[in-house]
């Protein structure tokens, strides 16, 4: 079980200053953009009500029923994606912060965009990749043997940004199986710098018995003509002999993946 419990709230505490300013083709005016702090582990559309109150008082009548959609850069972002996971994908290492994200209400991008009408499509969201995560670690037993009341404690522990309300459930995710000293199998998605991300099956330990490590993990992403050589997480250079059981315990965000940014090597 995730055990130590400084390094968790750390990672709950990661914040991104951010300023939405709106694209000028949505308005005649130029409103004032606006800032915020909002949290690498949540999701867009759970805290940007503020950005949408701010900037639909400037909008003709006819754009006001318009999806609230952004980009960075000219890169869109997707919503779906943990806010942290689009910071260091679209921005990096090297940001100059606060960072800037374009506001749009009109000519939603149907072909690149999964639309997010309300909050419930988040939550179904991060529910089904729980479930996944779960799938791979535990079989799916633990999310199935919750009762609603914890599925709701997980939910409304991330929008409230409430660490001890999240982790006194997500505690019975972070336990090895049952007999065996790790998980089944570590959930990990790995991005490229054009957004696409990789999954295979990744254990904990080796036939032997042994810990794999993150580098291991490298290995198994890794092709004949391409070598993924570091990897990053939550803005983290990731030391390559880190046991991948520990950082699935640690590191993985509120749906219990690890999400690292790749970066590769032609070989």
């Amino acid at each position: 079980m995730a055990n130590d419990r400084e390094i968790l709230r750390e990672i709950w505490e990661g914040k991104i200053p951010v300023c939405f300013q709106i694209d000028s083709d949505e308005t005649d005016v130029e409103p004032e953009p606006i800032y915020l702090l909002i949290s690498r582990l949540s999701y867009f559309p759970l805290v940007t009500d503020k950005v949408k109150k701010h900037f639909l008082r400037f909008l003709s009548n006819e754009n006001q029923d318009g999806e609230m959609w952004f980009e960075c850069g000219g890169a869109l972002i997707k919503w779906h994606y943990p806010i942290g996971v689009l910071f260091d994908l679209l921005v990096g290492q090297d940001a100059v912060l606060p960072w800037n994200i374009t506001v749009h209400f009109t000519k939603f991008p149907e072909d690149a965009l999964m639309r997010c009408p309300n909050k419930e499509v988040v939550e179904a969201h991060y529910m089904s990749s729980l479930k996944e995560a779960d799938c791979l670690k535990h079989k799916g037993l633990v999310v199935s043997a919750m009762q609603k009341k914890d599925h709701n404690q997980l939910w409304l522990g991330l929008v409230n940004d409430k660490f001890d309300q999240f982790w006194a459930v997500n505690r019975r995710l972070m336990e090895p199986v049952a007999d065996q000293d790790g998980f089944k199998h570590i959930p990990v998605k790995c991005y490229s710098d054009d957004g696409s991300y990789l999954q295979k099956l990744i254990t904990p330990n080796t036939e032997t018995g042994q810990k794999r490590t993150l580098q291991d993990l490298l290995d198994d992403f890794s092709t004949p003509g391409r070598k993924a050589v570091e990897a990053r997480i939550h803005g983290i250079t990731v030391p390559n002999d880190t046991p991948l059981q520990w950082l699935s315990e640690h590191l993985s965000y509120p749906d219990n993946f690890l999400h690292f940014i790749v970066s590769w090597t032609s070989i």
